[in-house]
Order: C-alpha cells, then sequence, then structure tokens
C-alpha cells in the first residue's frame, strides 16, 4: 500500500513537470516575444527622456549664449561710451576743474592765471632780469603752474577716493545683504560715506531724483572720476540690472579686486621708488650746480644769462633735459 502511494506521487509529479514543461515550450516564443516588446518599450521611453534632457540643455545653453552676447553688446557700448566720455572729458578745464573738487568757473581760471602771470613779470623785472625771461617767467607761471596745480589736486583727489572706495563697496554689500534695496544703499553712502566719495554718491543720487536709471547715474561718475575703478562699478551695475544675479556677490569681488590693484599699484611704487629718486636727482643737479656756481661765482655764470649764445645754449639744455625727463617718466610709470 505504501509501495503504491510513492507510485501515484511519482505519477503525478512527473506529469504535472511534463505539463509544466509543454506549457513551456508552447509559450516560450510569447514569453521572449513579451520581453523583448518591454526592453523595446523601455528603450523608447529611455530615448525619448534623453532627447527630452539634451533639448532642454541645449536650451538652457542656447539661454546662456543669448544672455553672454547681450552682456558682451553691453560692455562693448559701455566701453565705446567710456572711451567717448574719457576724450570729451580729458580736452575740457571745465571738467579738470570739477575733477579737482574746486567750484570756480572757467573765467575766474583764466583771471586768476592771468594775474598770477602779471605778478610773476612785475617780480622779475624787479629781480633784474630781462623782457625776454620775465616774459618767459610770466608765461610758466600763468599758464604752466596753475593748470599744473589744477592736475595735482585731481590726482590728490583721485587718491582719496580709491583709498575709500572699497569700503564704500563693503558698506554697500553688507546693506544689500541684509536686505536693502540698491537705491537705499547708494542714499547710505551719499549720506555717511567719506570725502570724495560721499559726494560722487551724492552726485548719483541727485541723477536718480531728476529721471535717470541707476546704471546712467554711475556711469556719469566716471565725468568726474575719470578712474577705471569707476568704470568697473559702472559696468557691473549696468551687468546687474540687465542680465540679473547677486549683486553683493559681485560688488563683494570687485571691492577684492580694488584692493588687490591698490596693493600692486603700492608695490610696483615701492619697487620703482629707487628709480624715481635717481631721475629726480639727475633732473635737479644742473639747477642745483647752477645755482652754486652763481653764489660763489656770479660773472662767471651770469655770461649765460646775458650773451645770445649763453641762452641758445640754454634753450638746447632745457630741450634735452626735458626730452630726458619724459623717457625718464616713461620708464618708471606703469598702468596697472
Amino acid at each position: 500500500m505504501f509501495g503504491m502511494d510513492i507510485t501515484i506521487v511519482a505519477i503525478f509529479a512527473l506529469a504535472a513537470l511534463s505539463t509544466a514543461g509543454l506549457a513551456y515550450g508552447l509559450l516560450f516564443s510569447r514569453i521572449e516575444t513579451e520581453k523583448k516588446t518591454e526592453s523595446r518599450m523601455r528603450r523608447v521611453q529611455s530615448a525619448e527622456t534623453d532627447q527630452s534632457r539634451a533639448k532642454a540643455a541645449r536650451d538652457r545653453v542656447q539661454e546662456l549664449s543669448k544672455r553672454r552676447r547681450s552682456v558682451q553688446d553691453s560692455l562693448k557700448d559701455l566701453e565705446k561710451k567710456q572711451q567717448e566720455q574719457s576724450k570729451r572729458v580729458a580736452a575740457t578745464l571745465k571738467a579738470k576743474l570739477s575733477q579737482a573738487g574746486l567750484s570756480i568757473t572757467e573765467t575766474r581760471f583764466y583771471v586768476f592765471s592771468a594775474i598770477f602771470g602779471i605778478f610773476a613779470f612785475v617780480v622779475a623785472l624787479i629781480g633784474g632780469m630781462g623782457p625776454l625771461v620775465a616774459l618767459g617767467i610770466a608765461f610758466i607761471a600763468g599758464a604752466g603752474l596753475p593748470r599744473w596745480f589744477v592736475g595735482f589736486l585731481v590726482k590728490r583727489r583721485q587718491n582719496k577716493f580709491l583709498e575709500e572706495f572699497p569700503n564704500a563697496l563693503d558698506v554697500m554689500v553688507r546693506s544689500i545683504k541684509s536686505g536693502l534695496p540698491l537705491t537705499d544703499a547708494l542714499r547710505l553712502i551719499a549720506a555717511e560715506g567719506q570725502e570724495p566719495v560721499r559726494t560722487e554718491f551724492r552726485k548719483i543720487v541727485e541723477s536718480q531724483q531728476v529721471g535717470l536709471s541707476v546704471p546712467d547715474a554711475c556711469a556719469r561718475m566716471f565725468t568726474s572720476i575719470p578712474l577705471q575703478e569707476v568704470n568697473f562699478f559702472a559696468i557691473v551695475i549696468a551687468i546687474q540690472s540687465q542680465a540679473g544675479g547677486n549683486l553683493s556677490e559681485a560688488l563683494g569681488n570687485l571691492s577684492r579686486v580694488l584692493r588687490e590693484r591698490r596693493k600692486m599699484r603700492a608695490k610696483v611704487g615701492a619697487l620703482s621708488m629707487e628709480a624715481k629718486a635717481s631721475a629726480a636727482i639727475i633732473g635737479a643737479l644742473p639747477f642745483i650746480v647752477t645755482l652754486l656756481v652763481y653764489l660763489t661765482s656770479p660773472e662767471y655764470i651770469m655770461v649765460l644769462f646775458q650773451d645770445s649764445r649763453g641762452h641758445l645754449i640754454l634753450g638746447i639744455s632745457g630741450v634735452w633735459m626735458s626730452i630726458g625727463i619724459l623717457v625718464m617718466r616713461n620708464m618708471i610709470n606703469f598702468d596697472i
């Protein structure tokens, strides 16, 4: 009885196995077809997904390229405007007086120059010099010294501006990060900044009040402070207004760049100080020797000032000295 049960179980197991093998044989092609179909569908879906991703990437690249072209065009326009403006500014005395922080008009400047030249002419005549020498001294005193003094004031004011401008940018960065808009940050510098930065930012605020946009108002600051640092600031504001972006980060980077430029300028000045001292000594040596000879033997040196040949020698010497000074000045001056 037990042996018969085992036989029946074995028969049922073999029958089930045979049925399963027959079903698999009959359904194998269908199962493989379904697998291939499913695999093909997955590949098609992944391809569509890849195409959509590639299309989105192409769209992003095209958008970035359009934005880059827009920024480049804006930079070119700003550069052309700045070049035209710098040429126009450099040719006017009124702009120089404004850059020096002087409130006098051109007419008053010319009047003061003429008075100073006449005074120098009278002093030269009283000192016993000839009319031609006195006229030359009057020309230098009336036409050269006032303009040199204005240039000195312009340079000093620009140096003060460069010292305070990075600090003003840092204040703007902290103001913008705290939630203030750009216009309020500009007003903050115009109210609490140090001179001459406060005056220039006050001009920006006043320009906004009469209807100018912030980029145009910042670009106008180049008229009174013709520096590359001001040009950088105007470009950053213009790009941010057109293309957007993190303004606080851009201004922070600009502040860091300006500080590094100032350090590099100071390093170059220190390295070229020896050459500048040599140029100053060589340039002052003829005048010192002439003064010493005049104090020890005035009759010996006065021939140069009283004889026509001495005048010719002085003129040629002055020309050669001027050429040498200009050459040495170009050798020791570097644009950073």
